[in-house]
């Protein structure tokens, strides 16, 4: 078996994929861009990736392809449809962030909730604490966790688990029904209460056509001013424009972002660009996911994929 395993710098170089038991021979590259990926997989029977993007065009030239062993949760750089007309097999790893990022989220909770940017911001900048006069200085707002309602958009393995670590705190959690649904299931809330109600609003759904910008204008618009935006799920669930133009206008009290539209991105990015002079945005490199024992479970269970599709069939 032939494995070209494509963006290997996708994973921390502290973490290895296990090799197969079976025959093979096993290529790596650190990066791959779109004009090289045909030339790298043309003779793979196995293709390992986090983020190459594989549409129907390219999956129609692969006829050697068998498997393709997704170093994430996400499948949306896959044509799915096309890679089930073609008999190629996508195996991904769910669930292997379950504590790494409700841990981040909560972590982004806490310094919204306390103003821990701005506070951190001013020490490394300016002489306030110095200067200020007294023993403390308030220049931040600094609310309560304990009482707060969170809007959880996403109800799936990183979302219920956001919630129930949420509930412990002392918050009160609230799960967003579909944007536009004529039904309201057990267990979730209209999609715009949730938004008017949330003190917080954190985003775990999927990328699909129906998600993309689902925070925009019109939904940031819903959001209490003084409510708080966390994005750990996928950049173009939010409107970038909308959300900054929401965040200079007060519009809403403040966002923490793991995710970007590009990604990397541009270093004239506008959100980053205005993370360096606004106190209530944080954004974090993507890195949620990425904690020691979740890396772990993913390279060991990239590997068993692999394993269990040619050695078992499964």
């Amino acid at each position: 078996m032939n494995i070209v395993f494509l963006d290997r710098t996708s994973i921390p170089a502290s973490h290895d994929i296990p090799r197969p038991s079976f025959p093979h021979t096993w290529t790596e590259y650190d990066r791959t861009l779109p004009e090289e990926t045909f030339e790298r997989t043309k003779d793979a029977d196995i293709v390992v990736t986090n983020k190459v993007v594989f549409d129907r065009e390219l999956l129609s030239r692969l006829p050697k392809l068998k498997l393709i062993a997704i170093t994430a949760t996400g499948t949306n750089n896959i044509d799915l449809d096309a890679a089930k007309d073609l008999g190629i097999a996508v195996k991904n790893v769910p669930g292997y962030s379950s504590v790494a990022v409700p841990e981040h989220v909560l972590g982004m909770i806490f310094s919204l909730k306390h103003s821990l940017i701005g506070y951190h911001r001013d020490q490394v900048t300016s002489d306030r604490w110095a200067t200020c006069g007294q023993f403390c200085y308030t220049d931040y707002p600094i609310t309560d966790v304990r009482g707060a309602t969170l809007g959880v958009f996403g109800k799936g393995c990183l979302g219920t688990e956001v919630g129930r670590l949420a509930q412990l705190l002392g918050m009160n959690v609230l799960y967003a029904e579909h944007k536009g649904a004529s039904h309201i299931r057990e267990g979730y809330t209209e999609f715009e209460t949730v938004l008017k109600q949330a003190d917080i609003v954190t985003l775990h759904c999927p990328l699909t056509d129906t998600t993309k910008n689902l925070i925009n204008a019109e939904t940031l618009a819903l959001m209490k001013p003084t409510a708080y935006l966390i994005n750990t799920g996928r950049g173009p669930l939010v409107d970038e424009a909308a959300l900054l133009e929401a965040l200079e206008n007060g519009k809403i009290a403040g966002a923490a972002l793991d995710v970007l539209v590009k990604e990397p991105p541009e270093k004239d990015n506008p959100l980053i660009q205005a993370a360096k002079r606004l106190p209530n945005l944080l954004i974090t490199p993507h890195i949620a996911w990425a904690s020691d024992s979740a890396v772990t479970t993913l390279v060991n269970k990239v590997a068993q994929n692999i394993e269990d599709f040619v050695v078992h069939g499964k």
